[in-house]
């Protein structure tokens, strides 16, 4: 009796959680196709084949059938489990894994087998490692150019400890793109990233872009975890003040029990506000919308600053 009991107040816990409003369900439900399902199993093969981990598993991303449908994926390398335990994140914190050295190979054989033109590639957080593990990001980079000279690389950072050294070691690769999302804004870092500061994620960009050369920047934010939108135009101004060219802002959604509630549902009008806010303060690129997470699209974003470079207003 106390165990159905328990399984039932589990069910409604549950229940509570994943009740979303009626224009994010149907989002949902527009990215669901069988077409869908079938590439994502070729992706979810080719995955496991090369003993790779890809963020949007992991981390339980909404846009997975999508991106997997398109034949595109951000590689997760460094394993499976992260040395830090945020608030918001599904990634597994627990004991890392073992540095794979032929990581690097099958990350640049994947890119090849699917045929990317850009490619994501993010890590857990090791602060265990030296460095960070910022000579895998490095390795890992130079293999996949080697493999596919033809192919633009983004590189999704933590933030180092902020180490300028382990920052060097990344940079040397020479990424077409370099990401450090800042999250949220500066008022919930406690709650939401409380083994990060803000003004150290900000230095990271801002080391980033003074001695990437050319380098784009990007960064990413939540929203929907208790932000005013005040503080959000202000993470604009701070993360623009250190040369940031790429935002995108997306739903925080919530994993599970165990994780950070969702204090709001955003409304998609606010996304848009959020969008042209942003390009009206002079970012090159924005990406704003409920289902928006910080890989999504990227190959656009990447190819809408190209464009603006060459036409001189970048």
């Amino acid at each position: 009796m106390l165990y159905l009991l328990k399984t039932i107040c589990s069910q409604i816990r549950r229940t509570i959680m994943e009740r979303k409003p009626e224009w994010l369900r149907a989002m949902f439900l527009h990215q669901s196709s069988h077409a869908a399902r079938i590439s994502a199993s070729k992706v979810r093969h080719l995955m496991n084949d090369l003993h790779l981990n890809t963020v949007c598993k992991e981390a339980n991303c909404p846009n997975l059938g999508e991106c997997y449908a398109k034949q595109t994926a951000t590689f997760m390398i460094l394993g499976s489990q992260c040395t830090r335990n945020c608030g918001f994140c599904n990634v597994t914190c627990g004991k890392p894994d073992a540095v794979d050295p032929q990581e690097p190979d099958h990350v640049a054989n994947a890119v090849k087998e699917l045929g990317l033109k850009h490619v994501v590639i993010t890590s857990v957080t090791r602060d265990d490692l030296p460095h960070g593990g910022a000579e895998h990001f490095a390795r890992t980079t130079e293999a996949v150019r080697r493999e596919n000279p033809k192919v633009t690389i983004e590189l999704l950072i933590p933030d180092l400890k902020g180490d300028k050294e382990s920052l060097d070691l990344v940079l040397a690769s020479s990424p077409d793109i370099l990401n450090h999302n800042m999250e949220t804004v500066a008022r919930l870092y406690p709650a939401v990233r409380p083994q990060a500061r803000y003004e150290r994620s900000l230095e990271v960009l801002r080391y980033c872009k003074e001695k990437g050369r050319g380098l784009l920047t990007k960064t990413g934010i939540m929203v929907g975890l208790g932000e005013e939108i005040p503080e959000v135009e202000k993470l604009m101004d701070d993360v623009l003040a250190v040369g940031c060219d790429i935002l995108t802002i997306g739903q925080y959604l919530r994993p599970s029990m165990k994780h950070l509630p969702v204090v709001e549902y955003v409304y998609p009008d606010r996304f848009e506000h959020y969008r042209r806010v942003g390009l009206d303060k002079g970012f090159a690129f924005v990406a704003s919308s409920p289902l928006v997470r910080s890989s999504y699209q990227a190959e656009d974003a990447f190819s809408a600053c190209k464009q603006k470079k060459e036409a001189g207003s970048l």
